[in-house]
């Protein structure tokens, strides 16, 4: 897409831009909404929003680093449910001192999130405000949802990738220091893990959640809404490499320092007995990911976490703590 029709107006300028800038990773654009062929299956829907001094700060991060974050922790949702997605909506709130060409790099960086996983810009808004805040609603299709209700008692509980990369650079930043390059690539460019969502669901998963606000903040989700406990076998977590460094560094145990860290947008999976080392080869070769089992679904409720057979108390994200 090189041209849109639009009246005349800053704004429309700023869309024109956009739409330019995008090209073919947006649809539909400067019209009133944006029009989906339904697939088969369930229409899938979440929206995220983040915000300047809350989730991202101007010195840590550029303007396209902010849309792609905003855009993958939104689809990182979609990659939850096991859905496919279809297209995400942007809106993006202005400050005064906002030029251009950052909200086209900002815009620029949601379309590169979108069409690492098929999702095209399909629409949005734009509207002046106190400081940068976007707001993502993403759409996909979903022949076989996965929701977080669903964990059942004798299930295993598995996790994809590495734990703790995204807490790395984040302790690195309010040192004063510049993350490691492995660290700062998983907080301001966490993969959206659709496809290892799809496989999931397709391979019999119960129950999933990402991993927004950390394993300490979101197993207690899963076993609230599936009605059952979690055991999780700390010692059994993949460490990113950063975060042991940076664990070390703040004298805790780099097991906890992962479980208790949020955003790397990785996926925790309730899946059936018999699920088996086969099947997790299976899915690192079709994936390109890790995946490892950290523990079991057992009865009761809430989230029982051992490292070294000593009980460990998990914390997580606290929203509006």
């Amino acid at each position: 897409m090189t041209h849109i029709a639009l009246g005349e107006g800053r704004e429309f300028d700023r869309v024109r831009s956009i739409a330019l800038a995008l090209g073919e990773r947006a649809t539909g654009l400067g019209d009133d909404c944006a029009l989906l062929t339904p697939a088969e299956g369930l229409l899938a829907v979440s929206t995220d929003v983040s915000v300047e001094a809350v989730h991202f700060r101007l010195e840590w991060m550029d303007h396209e680093e902010i849309g792609w974050r905003a855009a993958a922790a939104a689809l990182s949702d979609l990659a939850a449910e096991g859905a496919q997605p279809a297209g995400l909506l942007a809106a993006v709130v202005v400050p005064a001192s906002g030029t251009d060409a950052q909200v086209t790099a900002l815009m620029s960086g949601v379309g590169a999130a979108g069409n690492s996983v098929g999702a095209p810009v399909i629409g949005g808004d734009l509207a002046s405000g106190a400081c940068w805040s976007i707001a993502v609603t993403v759409l996909g299709w979903t022949a076989r949802p996965v929701s977080r209700s669903g964990a059942r008692p004798g299930d295993g509980l598995w996790v994809t990738g590495a734990l703790g990369g995204a807490r790395a650079a984040l302790a690195a930043w309010r040192r004063g220091d510049e993350p490691l390059p492995e660290a700062r690539s998983a907080f301001v460019r966490p993969e959206p893990r659709v496809e290892a969502g799809r496989w999931l669901a397709a391979h019999g998963a119960h129950a999933m959640i990402d991993l927004s606000d950390g394993l300490g903040g979101d197993a207690p989700h899963l076993a609230a809404a599936s009605g059952a406990a979690l055991d999780l076998t700390l010692d059994a977590l993949p460490l990113a490499s950063a975060a042991v460094d940076e664990a070390r560094r703040a004298g805790t145990a780099p097991e906890t320092f992962a479980a208790e860290g949020g955003e790397d947008y990785e996926l925790l999976a309730a899946l059936p007995p018999e699920f088996a080392e086969a099947d997790r080869l299976e899915f690192e070769r079709r994936c390109g990911l890790a995946l490892n089992r950290i523990g079991a679904v057992g009865a009761g409720h809430g989230v029982r976490a051992h490292l070294r057979g000593v009980p460990v108390a998990l914390t997580g994200y606290r929203h509006f703590a």
